[in-house]
């Protein structure tokens, strides 16, 4: 173990090595520093242990390659042929080119972020957004925050503090990533109360548990999942009358942020967010990132004395939305005002894409990949907690190589992921399929290259 110690380089070294020289020259020499100390003591630590200790030249390279992972862009650019349109683990929905456009308008200088330029006066970030929002949706009054948890926290916080919220035990749910309503609740000050059971909930039921210390009634729309069977759902409507009787706020978490009917694509009815507004709701929550199509982004609109309360409370400020999500966001909003969302928003133009489209796209890569790719019908999926369940038609590619594939499935995916621009697919019964429905215009090229060496290697 000491003849290991003693084979430890020192730091000075290791920094003399041609090799840890470029990446001084390409970053820092303190950066480049820390790495050093930081595999050294890694080693020991692995001596200790009983490991041998490496090489001068594993230690250089083992450096350079740590150096190239971390010090790289992040998060990096990938292909999504897995036919998720909106994929959580890759970003979930890709922003049309004008919002990017727009999005780097806002970083690379100056705006008018919180400045009125026709008073030269502090304006608000909310105003401009506002106005859009009012008009698509019909809602009075509306506020934008960072996510759609965040909204929710603010909502709850400001108008149900030390208040009882009533909520359907089926709707006391985990929407994803540990978001789960009944945690949110105790952070916002409130007290849930569930009433129902897991799959029948009546007007009855929230009528008999309103109190004087009923705060709100809640109501959240099951995104990510589907209770069939004997079921009931009480109508958002009806939860409005019973508020307005009771003088008790409705508050309604959409999650999806749908502003098109999508039963005209051939998938079951997403409730909108036009049609919760127009059931008198006080503030509907949804996402800027899913199906509306955005950024990342928490969405409140409603009634314009309870959206005051949540603009005035303290952690609006902590929540609020930032320059750059806005500048995408408010794009995103203009291409719904012009009538353009099918066309333009990414998540929308897969959503509609043509079959014939599909199909002619699968066979023009099979024609790249020879015999190792055979074209065949599949499904494609909405994802992103939006329309569980439901599906798209779709053609797929699905790779073979000979027969078989080289280190199997699993194998092939992974050299997919390891490409110089990597491909995320899926795997159906054994075999890997690249669906054309969620491969972005100008990838083509890209994706075939990726799928060719990755197939020869």
């Amino acid at each position: 173990m000491t003849t290991s110690y003693r084979n430890i380089p020192s730091v000075e070294k290791l920094l003399s090595d041609e090799r840890i020289c470029r990446l001084v020259d390409e970053y820092s020499h303190e950066a480049v520093v820390y790495l050093v100390r930081r595999r050294l003591d890694e080693v020991r630590q692995g001596i200790t242990d009983g490991e041998e200790s490496p090489s001068l030249d594993d230690l250089a390279e083992g450096i350079v390659t740590r150096a190239a992972s971390l010090w790289s862009p992040w998060p990096r650019s990938v292909i999504n042929a897995t036919g998720v349109i909106l994929h959580t683990n890759l970003g979930r929905a890709p922003l049309s080119r004008e919002s990017t456009e727009a999005l780097l308008n806002a970083a690379r200088g100056y705006t008018n972020l919180e400045l009125d330029l026709k008073d030269g006066v502090r304006g608000s970030r909310q105003a401009h957004i506002e106005s859009i929002l009012c008009q698509l949706t019909g809602a009075e009054a509306s506020l934008v925050v960072n996510n759609n948890a965040s909204a929710v926290l603010l909502g709850l916080s400001a108008i149900a503090n030390e208040k009882e919220v009533i909520v359907s035990r089926g709707e006391a749910v985990e929407i994803g990533g540990g978001f789960r309503i009944p945690d949110v609740l105790r952070q916002s000050g409130a007290t849930l109360t569930e009433v129902g059971t897991t799959n029948r909930t009546y007007l009855t039921d929230y009528k008999g548990a309103i109190t004087q210390d009923t705060g709100a009634l809640l109501k959240v729309h099951s995104s990510n999942f589907l209770i069939s069977g004997f079921t009931h759902d009480t109508a958002i409507g009806e939860l409005v009358e019973l508020g307005v009787r009771h003088q008790v706020s409705v508050l309604h978490d959409l999650g999806s942020g749908c502003l098109l009917e999508t039963a005209r694509f051939g998938l079951a009815h997403e409730p909108t967010v036009q049609e919760s507004v127009a059931a008198g709701v006080d503030l509907t929550f949804f996402s800027g990132d899913k199906l509306l199509g955005g950024p990342q982004a928490g969405i409140i609109v409603g009634k314009k004395e309870t959206i005051s309360l949540l603009a005035r409370h303290p952690l609006a400020r902590a929540v609020r939305i930032d320059k750059l999500s806005l500048a995408a966001l408010t794009t995103t909003l203009l291409h719904y005002i012009r009538g353009e969302a099918l066309d333009k928003v990414p998540v929308w133009r897969m959503v509609s894409m043509p079959i014939e489209e599909l199909e002619a796209t699968a066979h023009r890569w099979q024609k790249d990949v020879g015999d190792r790719g055979q074209v065949i019908r599949g499904l494609s999926t909405i994802g992103g907690g939006s329309l569980p369940g439901e599906t798209l038609p779709t053609w797929l590619l699905a790779l073979t190589q000979g027969g078989s594939l080289p280190g199997g499935a699993n194998g092939l995916t992974s050299r997919l992921r390891e490409a110089e621009m990597p491909v995320i697919a899926r795997i159906e019964e054994d075999r890997v399929v690249i669906d054309p429905r969620t491969v972005l215009p100008g990838e083509e090229d890209a994706l075939v290259a990726s799928l060719k060496n990755a197939l020869e290697k």
